[in-house]
């Protein structure tokens, strides 16, 4: 016979909001965790004898207790609405509009965006992804369940941080939840370099978690609202309302900080340089080694994306009011015109073309080449193409459970093989085909993961980090 204790922690002023439930079945433990209203988490622990399983569940309800856990019912507390950006969107005050080639409308408010070498990727609020050509075709759509917050790509790797919490791997042919977000986190802004989620959220906190989806480190900054978070080999870079601070990769101390003009509502990165887009009109430029201002650029209103040309050559600033600026490296400004699609809430520059994802949910590819920028201040633009979903195009939805993935009886030609052995509570994933080390972890999803499962990876890349990361389908072995 099973027993079952059902806890929750609710703090007023959008403190943590969180359930935790265990239930022993005889010598079996199972734990499930989360946000209050929604699935969470499952984990379930054997033990040698009954009478251990109840202890350890005993010292888990202990442990939750202490931190301010209560007994609850299910279901009576609602979910907490999780917040989403609340922008505003004028018309632009710029006396000519850009060049905009072609538009693909998505029906949200649009936040993510990334373009590589093949493709677009545009994410909404209504948790649509769509990947398009550079020529505007669009070629697939993905189903998350919550609105995604921004799109972010970590070498093959590409990521959407959603609202309920979650960062999808959208790298497959499915996508899978990589990463859960601790539950009190609420995500705003998010980067993921070789593998390590770093979370800026909403009470100006930082949150870090490795490849294994575990906690590392956190730090709470001075502001709050913290839009900004980038890192690379040597920091973590967090913008936040009182401006950006510097953290050293480890967590172990603060490098600088920096107060900019203003909350920071947006942030890029180049080598040696961290871009701040502020509610003050401005775009500041800072070393990253000192965080010493290095330039300002000033806009008409306030900023909600920016990007760069390649080593900072150019720098583009999108505002509120649906106006797009180009500034040369010094902070000379070179043009403004107006988008024709709402204000840009992310942008990325990428072969002469500005990309922007805006307010009315457009993807829009802006020639920013020197000759069409002449001839739009001159009032001349091209027609842009409107953009319609193909029919039949291939739609994607999230991988929920092994049952999920699809099933082989074989192993395909050069697919590498990895199974999920039990180490204590944890699951974890090692490579059995010859060639690899057998003793490193595999970056998998979590939900699929089932102890003595065989799955079968396109190809594996090996991480700094000292584990493997998968790239291509995932599929599993009967």
């Amino acid at each position: 016979m099973s027993t079952t204790t059902y806890l929750e922690l609710s703090e007023d002023g959008g403190g943590a909001h969180k359930f935790y439930e265990v239930t022993v079945d005889g010598t079996a433990v199972s734990v499930r965790y989360g946000r209050i209203g929604a699935g969470g988490q499952l984990k379930t622990q054997s033990f040698p004898s009954a009478e251990k399983a109840k202890a350890a569940a005993a010292r888990k309800i202990g442990e939750k207790v202490r931190k301010g856990y209560a007994p609850a019912v299910p279901g009576g507390r609602a979910a907490r609405p999780v917040t989403r950006r609340q922008v505003t969107s004028a018309p632009s005050t710029a006396r000519s509009v850009a060049p905009v080639l072609w538009r693909f409308r998505t029906d949200a408010a649009a936040f993510g965006i990334h373009i590589d070498e093949d493709r677009c990727w545009v994410g909404n609020q209504n948790g649509d992804v769509y990947t398009l050509g550079h020529d505007g075709e669009v070629l697939a759509r993905y189903r998350l369940p919550e609105g995604v917050k921004c799109l972010v790509a970590d070498d093959f790797w590409i990521y959407a941080g959603c609202d309920d919490g979650t960062v999808y791997d959208l790298s497959s042919k499915l996508p899978f939840a990589a990463y859960e977000i601790a539950t009190d986190v609420d995500i705003f802004w998010l980067d993921i370099h070789e593998g390590v989620l770093n979370v800026a959220d909403r009470q100006g906190g930082l949150t870090v978690i490795d490849h294994e989806d575990e906690f590392q480190w956190s730090r709470k900054s001075s502001g709050d609202h913290a839009w900004m978070v980038r890192r690379d080999d040597h920091a973590v870079y967090h913008g936040h309302g009182d401006g950006v601070t510097a953290y050293s990769r480890d967590g172990s101390g603060e490098l600088w900080h920096t107060r900019t003009r203003g909350s920071v509502l947006f942030g890029w990165q180049e080598d040696r340089s961290v871009y701040a887009g502020t509610d003050r009109r401005v775009v500041q430029r800072l070393a990253k080694d000192t965080g010493r201002v290095e330039a300002t650029y000033s806009c008409d209103s306030v900023v909600y994306s920016c990007a760069t040309a390649p080593g900072g050559r150019y720098v583009f600033a999108g505002d509120s009011s649906s106006s797009v600026y180009c500034f040369a490296e010094d902070g000379t400004r070179l043009w403004k015109l107006g988008t024709g699609a709402g204000s840009a809430l992310s942008m990325q520059y990428r072969d002469q073309k500005l990309y922007i994802v805006t307010t009315d949910g457009s993807l829009a590819c802006v020639d920013a080449s020197e000759a069409a920028i002449a001839d739009a201040q001159r009032g001349t633009v091209p027609t842009a193409v409107d953009i319609k979903s193909a029919a039949g195009m291939p739609t994607f939805t999230p991988a929920r459970s092994a049952e999920s993935v699809r099933a082989v009886a074989s192993v395909p030609a050069n697919g590498v093989v990895v199974e999920c052995v039990q180490e204590g509570s944890r699951l974890r994933m090692r490579v059995t085909s010859a060639g690899y080390d057998p003793t490193w972890n595999v970056q998998f999803p979590r939900h699929i993961r089932q102890a003595g499962a065989r799955y079968v990876v396109d190809s594996l890349h090996t991480s700094p980090g000292g584990f493997y990361r998968v790239h291509g389908e995932i599929q599993r072995l009967l």
